[in-house]
């Protein structure tokens, strides 16, 4: 190639790198999308861009040309590059702050609505009751759940021979292959009443306590019945306590659980832990002891048992029986809680349909 058409030839690479560097620098002015740089990027100082097919170009200069228009062509791919960069970082400024406006927040709205928890009907009912018998001057305590046999049937008056005692009424630790601790068999207590026990060993009179908690009996799951269910028993020991303070302490729970005008009948009965006994009957807080569907058109709804603590449940717990008397009372809290909120079936109770529980 001779002299005259290798400097032409410089000449129009010298034009086409201005020409080059000037299209790149106004697309990039014009960009208002800072994805369209990536493209621009590619169009001009990529592999197959316009910068480098001018890089080619150049290897037919002179020797002398070469790396003067070499250095010129790096210089506007660095200067290209550079206008990228910066028009990117433009970009992202101004998207950040169109993000800022488009995205604020209007801290004087009400916030959104979180769903809160609550109680469940059986809870509720607990913490009712505590509160009541509280108020009344009792001790809420508790006690263990695996029971020794002693505790939830000896002590309280149940031979061996009671059929409350028989495999297919209460729960044995491993079932029929029973297990003993110091001799005695341990069982899911089927009573609540195994606490008034505990207490009274430990405790002189005057005793006056209620324990709420869950009970484990061997009955199928229907509307009325379950082998898990929850008990709250009283327990009051004093010198000179008769069956009228029985009835009054019952007359002030329940008024204090349904209305003032609620009453109370007590039907006659026999538990091997309490003499006398009785059955204990609520006037139906719906219809007032007219009759009416819930309570069966007999005004009344048989709610709990109750008596004067047996003379030998004393003595057993080192309580002087001839010094001092008592009266206890118990009641399954799921079925209080059943006539308090209008439950037709216990399984709804322990289903946990969050349906259901919202209507409480």
């Amino acid at each position: 190639m001779s002299e005259e058409l290798k400097n032409l030839l410089s000449e129009d690479l010298r034009d086409e790198l201005t020409k080059i560097f000037e299209k790149a620098t106004n697309e990039i002015a014009d960009l208002i999308v800072t994805q369209d740089l990536d493209q621009i990027k590619i169009d001009f100082i990529g592999k197959k861009g316009q910068l480098t097919d001018i890089l080619r170009k150049i290897g037919k200069l002179s020797p002398e040309e070469r790396p003067v228009l070499g250095s010129h062509a790096n210089e506007v791919r660095e200067r290209i590059a550079n206008a990228i960069e910066d028009k990117r970082k433009q970009l992202s400024i101004k998207d950040g702050e169109q993000k800022l406006i488009s995205e604020k927040i209007d801290v004087t709205l009400p916030s959104r609505r979180t769903e809160h928890g609550k109680r469940h009907p059986i809870s509720t009912v607990i913490t009712e009751l505590e509160d009541i018998f509280i108020g009344m001057g009792f001790d809420v305590v508790s006690g263990p759940e695996i029971e020794y046999a002693y505790y939830n049937f000896t002590a309280l008056n149940t031979p061996e021979s009671h059929p409350a005692r028989d495999l297919q009424d209460t729960f044995y630790i491993n079932g029929a292959n029973i297990n003993t601790i110091d001799g005695e068999e341990v069982v899911l207590r089927t009573q609540t009443s195994s606490v008034q026990i505990r207490v009274m060993e430990k405790t002189q009179p005057p005793i006056r306590m209620v324990c709420p908690g869950r009970v484990f009996r061997c009955d199928s799951v229907d509307a009325t019945h379950s082998p898990m269910f929850h008990q709250l028993e009283g327990l009051v020991v004093d010198k000179n306590i008769t069956m009228n303070d029985l009835r009054d302490t019952l007359e002030e729970f329940v008024r204090g659980l349904f209305n003032e005008d609620t009453k109370i009948r007590f039907r006659p009965h026999h538990f091997p832990f309490t003499e006398p006994s009785a059955e204990v009957d609520f006037q139906c807080f719906i219809c007032g002891g007219k009759g009416c569907s819930f309570c069966k058109d007999e005004g009344w709804i048989e709610m709990l048992g109750a008596g004067m603590v047996h003379p030998k449940v004393l003595a057993e717990c080192g309580i002087d029986p001839e010094i001092y008397t008592g009266f206890a009372f118990g009641f399954g809290l799921d079925r209080l809680a059943m006539v308090k909120y209008g439950i037709d079936d216990l399984r709804l109770l322990f289903e946990n349909d969050i349906r259901f529980l919202r209507q409480l």
